[in-house]
């Protein structure tokens, strides 16, 4: 059932992984000025002529974004109407669109007006909102036709704790993409879990929001390790919820590591790519079990039942 339309959806979402990792790369390499101020035209021109090796990278960042841009808008309205007897389609569909248009005008103000380090780190921010959307509705494009939706049972303290890990991660996304703009992925030197020679450096302006982020992404292990325990206990009957979670912790160790060698190694292109890649990853599937586990009432605590058992 809809298999043109789950192959579009599949490609829909590599193109936006893509786009992440292009304009993770357009930040990294200092890129994003490859076009000069102009927008939509690079340099003034539909091609430009003899482009440098950033303008390569800002111009072709700007076609593919283009051509995504496009396809989102189409895989919306076509699982808008294939699908729209599942509940999340709609809103998902929505959300695609906005989210990419946002993106769009978000950086084409920061080309043409210029933005602070602050506001070009949410663009980063908003890529991953728009790949976790474009993926969950290509998700539920897939579970349209089966015999049983995925609809976990839990109780309402793990919801709020799954809330609470997805808000967390996001801001950890934020803050990554704050050190990236602010240049200070090295202002500790290439030192972990020490900072400068000292274990809690003097947090000047340089190191703060580098020193703050690393602190944000030990805690997300724990967070994340802390979710997977509760799962594995509580859990092991429920198939999407004992997976997510470890793929979520594989991807959080995944993330630690990465981060630790960037700073170890100064290895900055390809990790700092698989880095901006791995968090992003981690926010769609926390998306995703917040999504199925909002589908149905949660299981009753042992107090609850107490309660019950008694009025009986």
């Amino acid at each position: 059932m809809h298999t043109k339309l789950k192959i579009f959806g599949v490609i829909t979402s590599i193109g936006m992984l893509i786009v992440l990792l292009q304009g993770a790369l357009v930040t990294k390499t200092e890129s994003g000025d490859g076009c000069g101020a102009t927008w939509p035209f690079c340099l003034g021109k539909i091609l430009p002529p003899s482009p440098t090796t950033e303008t390569i990278i800002e111009y072709s960042h700007r076609a593919v974004s283009g051509l995504v841009g496009l396809m989102i808008i189409v895989f919306s309205i076509l699982a808008w109407r294939a699908i729209p007897h599942i509940r999340e389609t709609k809103l998902m569909a929505i959300l695609s669109v906005f989210f990419i248009a946002f993106q769009g005008l978000l950086g084409a103000g920061a080309v043409v007006f210029g933005q602070s380090d602050a506001v070009l780190a949410l663009h980063f921010g908003i890529s991953s909102l728009s790949l976790t959307v474009v993926i969950l509705l290509t998700v539920l494009v897939f579970e349209d036709g089966k015999a049983s939706v995925v609809q976990p049972v839990v109780s309402k303290g793990f919801r709020n704790y799954v809330i609470f890990a997805l808000v967390y991660v996001y801001l950890v996304i934020y803050s990554g993409a704050y050190v990236k703009h602010t240049r200070t992925t090295y202002a500790c030197g290439p030192e972990f879990p020490t900072c400068n020679g000292e274990l809690i450096p003097q947090l000047t302006a340089s190191i703060f929001p580098h020193y703050l982020h690393r602190l944000a992404g030990i805690a997300t292990f724990f967070i994340i390790l802390i979710m997977l325990i509760w799962a594995i206990r509580k859990y092991r009957h429920e198939p999407t919820i004992l997976w997510g979670s470890i793929i979520a912790f594989i991807l959080v160790t995944m993330q630690l590591v990465s981060g630790i060698y960037v700073v170890l190694t100064y290895n900055t292109l390809a990790f700092s790519l698989l880095h901006a890649l791995i968090i992003a990853l981690l926010f769609a599937t926390l998306c995703y079990l917040m999504m199925v586990i909002s589908r149905k009432g949660f299981s009753p605590s042992p107090k609850t039942i107490k309660n019950e058992l008694l009025a009986e």
